[in-house]
């Protein structure tokens, strides 16, 4: 009976201990990326190499860069996929099991950030609050744009936007891809995503060498996001946000973001907040009901912690059915 308790208990002990560490430690800020810590981040060791081999992979033949570019994406995966899972599955086999599971728990809590972004979020909240707007700036990196003439409400807005497309890609879904495929499917989950944010772009030097990540990162995002969107309007019900207008705004407005995946759980989020959401050019989401004040993203953070703990009850029972049958590394 050893071998049947393993299964179920160890990968739900490594699940939980690996979201306590990144509670507990966090990850290295990038506004200090010369860090050892920094540059030894998964994600960052992913987006370098994609970096180093990225210009033998270019062609100007669109047809042969498109398919350069799902070469690329294969070398990416299996160079970090195969020594992850016969690494781990070595260390589960000839070793002692604490020893797999203590790296076990450090990869998976690699592939999950939720401090520094819950730490970022309250920081912006508290110096937007002071009308301290430069120091608010600071916190707006996972958004993707110029922060420099950002108002207030501007960078509520991108901060709770980042709550909301972050909930995916750092928290849902590399949860689901260990709840299938172990912390190999995680860290899979990573290096699709970093592929994505390094070469899944539309422009000119991208659009086809980075087409088949994006469409892979799309493909895999698919469930997630919409799931995501579902559980916010749940966790707005919850709480006592307006889950209606969360419900009715993430299906209204899902499809005016570049990506119709991400724009579902940012949509509900809108919604669920009475806030009209902004990407100047870009997009606009949500009804102005309400203000975008700094208040709104302390809320955002109860809804999406909320998420991720009813996300994590569901999951559950899927990483004890999937054990009863493999033991994926």
């Amino acid at each position: 009976m050893v071998i049947p308790i393993l299964s179920i208990f160890l990968p739900i002990s490594i699940l939980f201990l690996a979201i306590l560490l990144d509670l507990f430690l966090g990850d290295p800020s990038p506004h200090n990326p010369k860090s050892l810590i920094y540059r030894l981040h998964p994600a960052v060791v992913i987006g370098n190499f994609i970096g180093v081999i990225k210009p033998y992979f270019k062609n100007s033949n669109p047809k042969i860069a498109k398919l350069n570019g799902v070469l690329l994406g294969l070398v990416v995966l299996f160079t970090f996929s195969l020594p992850f899972y016969y690494g781990l599955g070595a260390l589960f086999t000839f070793l002692h099991i604490g020893i797999y599971a203590f790296f076990a728990i450090i990869f998976l809590k690699f592939t999950i950030c939720i401090k520094l972004e819950t730490d970022w979020a309250k920081a912006a909240a508290k110096s937007i609050g002071a009308s301290n707007l430069e120091a608010a700036r600071k916190f707006a990196h996972f958004s993707r744009r110029n922060s420099t003439n950002l108002t207030g409400p501007q960078i509520t807005s991108s901060v709770i936007e980042s709550m909301a497309e972050n909930l995916i890609d750092f928290k849902l879904s590399p949860i689901l891809f260990y709840a299938f495929f172990g912390v190999t499917g995680a860290i899979i989950f990573k290096a699709i995503n970093t592929l994505d944010g390094m070469v899944g772009f539309k422009d000119k030097e991208h659009k086809d060498i980075g087409w088949f990540s994006a469409k892979l990162d799309t493909v895999v995002n698919y469930i997630p996001t919409r799931f995501a969107a579902l559980l916010i309007i749940f966790a707005s019900f919850l709480i006592g946000e307006n889950y209606r207008a969360s419900w009715k705004i993430a299906f209204r407005d899902y499809s005016k973001t570049p990506s119709r995946n991400h724009g579902w759980p940012m949509a509900a989020m809108a919604g669920a907040l009475n806030v009209q959401l902004e990407k100047p050019g870009q997009y606009i989401l949500g009804d102005k009901k309400e203000e975008l004040t700094p208040k709104k993203i302390l809320i955002a953070l109860k809804i999406r912690n909320l998420t991720i703990l009813l996300f994590i009850l569901f999951i559950l029972p899927i990483i004890w059915f999937i054990r009863l049958f493999f033991f994926p590394f």
